[in-house]
């Protein structure tokens, strides 16, 4: 073999080992493993998705009875987690699936019999959606009960009732709050006396600090930097806080709220502005600059509007624009400044509706089942293709993992190629 052949196959070695290490990056990334997906902003790395679908939609890959419930779906690899409960029954149903094929893989049932004067409007959950960490999958119910299983086989590895081991607050919707992963800690929120957030130790499940006494609502934390430093942000029943994620310190609060004490959506950050956006149904949105204040947090209020009210919806942020559904039944899909509190435009044509981005397009769902594909500016806002898809309702917010759509009603879930 000639030196030249030599330098040839070592430079094609290079190259297959640095395609191989490109697409196992891609595939990571790729991954939806907890509520919001990789970077709990509700965007999916996708690049190659259709502008255009068929009048009867994208194509479908398969459908399935799952049952009751809003927990989103997280996925690894060729395997879907999310949970649900049958009707009647006093069970919840954490579920592994197929991808391909969506098939039962595995199924850990434990009983979770709604709290006493839990109201059944909205069905009997379960709300949470799970988290994958390593080998371990993290799962909140309707009544406050935690557990770490085995993402393998589901078997349980530890459990806590957030409500009674901590004096959580009891909801009348039920929990509905999903765990966070910080470094080597699981973060939740309880609503208890000296324990309204609380960091579990991700392996043995002993508690690594819990604090504060705010009442729990129905949303989840999630992690900012502000002056370089990590902090985390959650709504609590009638406020907007941050917290050192390291201790659970108090670093500031902001009042906000309404009188069901129902804060549902996560806030967006803007680290350029250092402006913080958040929205509630009531109170309306605002935008609060966060400026380090030495061991503290000084929250300023920039802006305020009523116009733009997101109820248990998630919206997508793109530069200085928030794009979202606003309003409750009958409702504008709107776009809002998170700088200035400047309404671009609002849209009718949708029911309350939840979205993810994916390859620079809103991917949209709203609650009668509607799924459409549009693209969003601050100028305009333009569906390309809409298909009825799911029943009432369909609250939930779709999945988008390496070009498949992932999507559930109350009655059943199903799989999508957007390619």
């Amino acid at each position: 073999m000639t030196s030249e052949t030599v330098q040839a196959v070592c430079k094609s070695l290079r190259l297959a080992a640095g395609l191989a290490v490109m697409f196992s990056i891609t595939t990571a990334r790729a991954e939806w493993p907890q509520w919001g997906g990789p970077n709990m902003d509700f965007k999916a790395d996708a690049t190659t998705l259709a502008d255009k679908w068929p009048e009867s939609g994208p194509k479908q890959l398969w459908k399935r009875d799952l049952g009751e419930g809003y927990s989103a779906i997280v996925v690894e690899g060729d395997r879907l987690y999310t949970m649900y409960r049958n009707k009647d029954d006093s069970r919840e149903i954490v579920i592994a699936m197929d991808a391909r094929s969506g098939k039962t893989v595995w199924e850990f049932k434990y009983d979770a019999s709604p709290a006493e004067g839990h109201s059944d409007q909205f069905g009997r959950g379960p709300r949470g959606t799970p988290l994958l960490v390593g080998d371990r999958i993290y799962t909140i119910g309707v009544s406050g009960t935690m557990h770490c299983l085995n993402k393998v086989d589901g078997k349980p590895y530890w459990s806590h009732d957030l409500w009674k081991d901590f004096g959580g607050s009891v909801l009348e919707h039920g929990y509905s709050s999903s765990p966070m992963r910080y470094k080597d800690k699981v973060i939740v929120l309880s609503g208890g006396e000296n324990a309204s957030i609380i960091a579990f130790e991700q392996t043995s499940g002993d508690v690594a600090w819990k604090s504060l006494s705010f009442t729990n609502s129905y949303s989840t934390p999630k992690i900012i930097k502000v002056g370089g430093k990590d902090q985390l942000v959650t709504f609590m029943a009638q406020e907007i806080i941050g917290v050192n994620p390291n201790n659970g310190a108090l670093m500031w609060r902001y009042e906000i709220g309404n009188r069901w004490g129902q804060n549902v959506c996560m806030p967006t950050w803007d680290e350029e502005s250092n402006i913080l956006f958040f929205s509630t149904n009531g109170a309306g949105s605002r935008g609060v600059r966060l400026t380090p204040d030495g061991d503290k947090t000084k929250a300023e209020e920039i802006w305020s509007t009523r116009k733009i009210q997101f109820y248990h919806v998630t919206s997508v942020t793109v530069g200085d624009y928030v794009f979202g559904s606003s309003g409750r039944g009958p409702s504008f899909f709107s776009a809002i400044n998170l700088k200035t509190g400047k309404i671009a435009w609002r849209k009718r044509g949708f029911a309350k509706a939840t979205c993810v981005l994916a390859d620079a397009k809103l991917i949209i769902l709203d609650e009668e089942g509607k799924l459409a594909i549009a693209r969003a500016t601050p100028e305009d806002f333009e569906v390309l293709s809409e298909t009825s898809l799911l029943g009432h309702v369909a609250w939930t917010v779709p999945t988008v993992v390496n070009g498949k759509l992932y999507a559930r009603d109350k009655n059943v879930i199903v799989a999508l190629d957007l390619g």
